[in-house]
This record gives structure tokens, sequence and C-alpha cells, in this order.
């Protein structure tokens, strides 16, 4: 691939992440809470993977990976003009990390597409994505990730390696996922749909809902108001979002799959 296709390549992560919605309404960044968490889950999970393989284990999760696979690699010049450009105008600590290895990773593969081994999921996505659903993160002091409305614990890089995949990187299906407030899924069990969700909002009350792959979130009566009654079994979030994602895309995805 010529000099300019890597350019290119690198020129549209950077426009991504400049169009990110960094500055957004707070109240918007919470309803998209639940996304971003999965999100950063599924990034977590592919830094492991990544981070393994490159022996950059010391620096996980939030490094530039470039520097572990290829240390004599410089971005052309007018591609780190503009994501200098970018960096200094918008991020700080391990969001301007990661920002800045989506952008050298893009350009290093693009000069050598088979410079990444064990057919590897696309690394940044996941955090670009999250990015662009609400802006940054920033690390406490206790070391739990702060995503705006919701945060959590990265546990460790070998607890993240062997987990399934997370979420798909789908728009609908990340979509789907969130709400304003409280929420419980349920299920006739994890792999086994149609999800159902229980709302809770701030103000009391409840709101029970089916998904359809059609149609969306839909009204039902099908929940008992006590759990003890229930046919269904309460599921985590990401079981959720993968019976989710096999009705809005049409293929339930099995356990281990990319």
């Amino acid at each position: 691939m010529t000099d300019g296709q890597g350019e290119q390549a690198a020129s549209k992560v950077t426009d991504r992440l400049r169009t990110a919605e960094w500055d957004r309404d707070w109240g918007e960044v919470f309803e998209k809470s639940m996304s971003r968490r999965l999100l950063m889950r599924e990034y977590l999970r592919r830094s492991a993977l990544w981070a393994q393989t490159y022996s950059a284990e010391s620096v996980w999760p939030f490094f530039d990976i470039t520097e572990y696979m290829d240390p004599k690699f410089k971005l052309s010049p007018d591609t780190e003009r503009e994501l200098e450009e970018f960096l200094r105008a918008r991020t700080s600590g391990d969001v301007k990390v990661t920002c800045r290895g989506a952008v050298r990773l893009a350009e290093l593969r693009s000069h050598n597409p088979t410079i990444v081994a064990n057919n590897l999921p696309d690394l940044y996505e996941p955090l670009i994505l999250l990015y662009e659903r609400g802006g940054e993160f920033i690390t406490d002091n206790a070391g739990a990730l702060d995503l705006t409305g919701v945060s959590l614990r990265p546990g460790s890089l070998q607890s993240n390696a062997s987990n399934t995949p997370v979420v798909a990187l789908h728009g609908i299906v990340l979509d789907a996922l969130d709400v304003e407030g409280r929420v419980k899924f349920y299920a006739y069990d994890s792999d086994r749909g149609p999800v159902f969700r229980r709302l809770l909002p701030q103000g009391g009350g409840q709101r029970d809902e089916v998904f359809s792959g059609h149609l969306g979130w839909q009204p039902t009566t099908q929940l008992s108001a006590s759990e003890n009654d229930m046919d269904c079994v309460r599921i985590y979030d990401q079981d959720a979002a993968r019976i989710i994602e096999g009705a809005v895309l049409g293929v339930p995805r099995v356990a281990g799959q990319e």
C-alpha cells in the first residue's frame, strides 16, 4: 500500500476523533452509559489480547500498541501534524495515549497489513465508538474508570483476555441497550430471547418492555410484578447485548466468537 493510502487511513481515524461528542451534554452522556460501559469492557478484552501478543503486558490497559509492534515506526509528517493539533486541543492522559495509538495503528497497518498476528480484533474501535457516544473517561485514584454516569474496575489482564466478546460494535445494538435511569434485563435463559427489560425511573414506578428486532422496544405485560414468580431469569447486560445482536442482525453469536 502506498504512503498516500496509509495517510488516508490515518486521517479517517483522526477525523472520527475530531468529530466525536467530546462536549456532549451530561444528560445525553448518562443516557449512553450502558453502551459506553460495554464498549469499555470490550476494549479491555481486546487490549489484553493485543498486550499478550506484542509483550505489552506492563502497560496494559491503555497504550500505544505501535510502540511494541514496530518501535521505529513514525507517522508521515502531515498526519503527525494533524494528530498533534487535535491532541493539544482535546485530550489528556489515557485518552490522549489511545487516540494517538489509534491513528498510528491505522497508518502502520496500511503500510503492512500482515503485521497484525493471530487475526486479532480491531484494537481501538471500541474506544473510538465510546468517544463518539459521549467523550472521554478518567481513571480515579483507586484505579476505577469513570465513564460519566457509570464506573467500573478494569480487573486483571488475564481475566479480560479470557472473556468472550462483550458487545457487537453495531449502532443499532448499542442504541437498544441505552436508556435513562435504572434498568434490569430478563430472558428465558442467558442465550435465548426474547429480551425483556424493566425500567425503574428515578421518580418511582416501573415499565416493562420486550425487544423485537424489527420494532425495537415495545410495552409488555409478560413479566410478573415479582421476580420470584417470573418464568424468566435476570441476565447481565452483556447477555442482553448478545441476544439483541441476534435479533437485529439475524445471526446469533456463538459464545467465544468474534
